[in-house]
């Protein structure tokens, strides 16, 4: 579904445009207040700005472990303050966005401060709905606070984070706390107009007022107070301050050494057992400066307070199983760590759950099927909870067991062997009856101190070990299991140079048209020549490549070398053929697909008629970005192959109405077609279906005359495999189709 952008929006970026503003280049703020301005604005604003960091540091608070900057402006869009995540405020200092710069569309384009100035309401502003796309990849909430007796604007406060942290409830709680800023600016605004004496008159402010003289004698308790404590005027005038248990430690240092107290937290139960939080505030009375007494007063927040702790609900659970989540585990292991770290003696361990096939379930069944499935099984999860243990969600299908002061390792195993047997029951969702394993990695604190990182990755590398064994079971993390990822992690920081150091070569494999025997094409396949260890097969990093998002640039690589390879041998004499290239499910997705293949046939200047990209079944399952995508490609003449037919969860429908030419059989069907009924028939069924629908036909992995013979009898268009040749190198495929030719 696409969400209308908001008229003001939509019109701030069109008068962006007609200004000629460049979205692809930064655009820096050009104003700025010099040190002696800012410092007078700053001045100007001290008590503005002190009561809005102590809010917007109790909205950080709340928010620990999220990465989001607090921005404050004034109404003239002046930053003046920026707090909160030291990363994204050493980038956005890059871009001359610090305070004392001056924040108007004129300068900066479409941004949260300009609007929320303008619009006087609070406003979303993510991703591409900002102007220029250096802003792209950042989420921002803004709303304005007010002196609200008058409607005097003061400014702006907004809050930005990367854009994968983007939630609506953020706005919710910027407006909760702007509207306690409002709140509180307005307190402050009214009691400077009020004298000390004027203070004492007001019975009916909706502050707690206490007055005692020089020696601590309360001499004044208005109306208000006496409601917020429950005690009567008459039991606290003439008794001495210091004597309160609450509040007796602040006006003894107010008394003997002059002390200033402000937005102190103080927490008491009335006579009916309910909690009552305020803020107290405390200081001298001079008069021709001498010391005549001292002054309180008490601000009832408890609603706030418990608006607050709600939020730190939210915070620290997840919202969908209401279990607590990644930050809260985080900070209970953390709290054993440290325990352990002094000396206690502690027991610690960490199962990291994550369901096999979840994905599979929520693209049959729709994300709502995968929701209620996600609560059923955290319900399950939690029946087997033992007393010290703690279940959390840490996001998507992935669960964590956490467990504490166990008397031996084998509570820790059949704790995980409790958890595979559980889920092998099917759940029933809205009547469906749905499956799904586990695969289960298990991490144990050693003897020797780590971090609460360290633990995290333990845990989560045995679970991909257990998931790369079958899944549906559970792996205890080792220092061999260590090793093991240690030398993936090398490998790793390998592949990521392999690009800038041409370490990546083609080879490709022959097609052959069965019917003349004659070659119509080759698929390229990547190999890495790494310089130490020599060629590694693609089996052994393209998994790694996908797990740190390198796959795409590869596959352009991939592209981009197999295009022009194809036009030099063309321009060598060869005669012209089809090049295939394999669409990793990452690049597929990617959003500018179409157009690099645009650059890319325009750059090598290759007939698109002779650019084959092969995309997988699975890929296909999202129909409708799917069909867009390869009705475009199909519109660049480009020819369109469904690799690994009948391995994955194979859709007439698509069939039908994707601009398909190719379906190539898998290599496995082909493998055991002579020796196995059942992978014969599957065959001649996919050859007749593709035929019926007017689509050629590849048999991959041939490797026999008789797997040959048995695929032209039954109409089989194409073949490639080790029976014709296997996987070559340019150069032999340049002595073998142009030097003999």
């Amino acid at each position: 579904m696409n969400i209308i952008e908001p008229y003001y929006i939509t019109e701030s970026k069109r008068i962006c445009k007609v200004a000629g503003m460049d979205p692809n280049e930064v655009s820096r703020p050009k104003t700025f207040l010099s040190d002696r301005e800012f410092e007078q604005k700053r001045k100007s604003y001290c008590e503005i700005l002190s009561v809005v960091s102590f809010f917007s540091n109790k909205l950080l608070d709340s928010l620990k472990g999220t990465p989001i900057l607090v921005v404050v402006s004034d109404a003239a869009g002046y930053l003046l303050e920026i707090e909160g995540d030291e990363t994204i405020k050493s980038t956005i200092e890059q871009f001359g966005i610090m305070p004392g710069s001056l924040f108007i569309q004129e300068e900066t384009g479409t941004n949260v401060i300009s609007l929320t100035l303008q619009q006087r309401h609070p406003i979303s502003l993510i991703g591409d709905q900002h102007y220029h796309t250096f802003l792209h990849e950042i989420a921002c909430y803004g709303t304005t606070f007010h002196y609200t007796d008058d409607n005097n604007l003061l400014g702006s406060v907004c809050i930005m984070m990367p854009i994968q942290f983007q939630n609506e409830l953020f706005l919710t709680m910027l407006t909760q706390a702007v509207d306690s800023i409002e709140r509180e600016l307005l307190l402050r605004k009214q009691n400077r107009k009020l004298n000390i004496m004027n203070q004492i008159m007001l019975s009916r402010t909706r502050n707690g007022i206490v007055i005692t003289d020089e020696k601590g004698i309360t001499t004044e308790f208005n109306n208000f107070a006496q409601k917020i404590s429950s005690n009567s005027r008459e039991s606290v005038v003439g008794r001495n301050i210091l004597e309160s248990h609450l509040t007796g430690t602040y006006f003894k240092e107010v008394i003997e050494h002059e002390r200033i107290f402000k937005n102190e937290e103080i927490k008491f139960k009335d006579e009916a057992g309910n909690l009552i939080v305020c803020l107290f505030d405390a200081q001298p009375i001079y008069e021709d400066d001498k010391m005549i007494g001292a002054f309180g007063q008490f601000r009832d927040i408890s609603d706030r307070y418990t608006l607050e702790e709600q939020y730190n609900y939210l915070a620290f659970h997840d919202d969908l199983t209401n279990l607590p989540n990644r930050r809260y585990i985080n900070k209970e292991i953390e709290s054993i760590i440290k325990e352990i770290k002094s000396g206690k003696h502690r027991t610690l361990a960490l199962l990291f759950i994550d369901l096999d096939r979840f994905k599979i379930i929520n693209d049959n069944f729709s994300h709502s099927y995968g929701d209620k499935l996600l609560i059923e099984v955290s319900n399950r999860l939690s029946g087997c909870l033992g007393k010290k243990d703690i279940l959390a969600r840490m996001g998507g299908d992935e669960f964590i067991f956490l467990l504490q002061d166990f008397a031996d390792v084998d509570y820790v195993t059949r704790k995980a062997k409790e958890i595979l047997q559980l889920l092998l029951q099917p759940f029933l969702v809205n009547g469906k009856e749905l499956h799904t394993t586990a695969s289960v990695g298990v991490a144990i604190y050693p003897d020797y101190p780590i971090t609460t990182e360290q633990l995290l990755v333990y845990a989560d590398n045995a679970m991909y070990q257990a998931k790369s064994q079958g899944k549906n079971r559970y792996v205890v993390h080792t220092s061999e299991l260590l090793d093991t990822m240690l030398d993936d992690y090398m490998l790793e920081i390998d592949l990521r140079r392999a690009l800038e150091q041409n370490e990546f070569v083609l080879h490709y494999q022959p097609q052959i048209n069965n019917a003349t025997g004659k070659l119509i094409g080759f698929e390229a396949l990547i190999r890495w020549q790494h310089p130490k260890l020599g060629q590694i097969p693609p089996g052994k990093f393209i998994k790694l490549a996908e797990e740190n998002g390198l796959i795409t640039q590869i596959g352009e690589w991939v592209i981009d070398e197999a295009c022009t390879q194809n036009k030099k041998w063309q321009d060598a004499g060869m005669t012209p053929v089809k090049m295939s290239v394999n669409l990793s499910t990452q690049q597929f997705l990617t959003r500018n697909l179409v157009t690099y293949m645009e650059d890319v046939i325009e750059r090598t200047a290759i007939n698109p008629a002779y650019v084959v990209v092969e995309i997988t079944e699975y890929m296909a399952m999202e129909y409708d970005y799917s069909i867009h995508v390869l009705e475009q490609l199909k519109a660049l003449g480009i020819g369109i192959s469904i690799d690994d037919f009948g391995t994955g969860y194979s859709s007439l429908n698509y069939l039908k109405n994707f601009p398909i030419d190719y379906i190539k059989i898998d290599k496995s069907f082909v493998g055991e077609m002579m020796n196995n009924e059942k992978d014969a028939v599957i065959i001649k069924a996919i050859i007749s279906l593709a035929h019926n629908l007017h689509k050629e036909v590849i048999a991959e992995g041939v490797e026999t005359k008789e797997q040959l013979e048995f695929l032209k009898k039954h109409q089989c268009d194409i073949s490639q495999g080790y029976y014709f040749s296997r996987p070559l190198p340019a150069d032999e495929i340049e002595k073998i189709y142009i030097e003999q030719h």
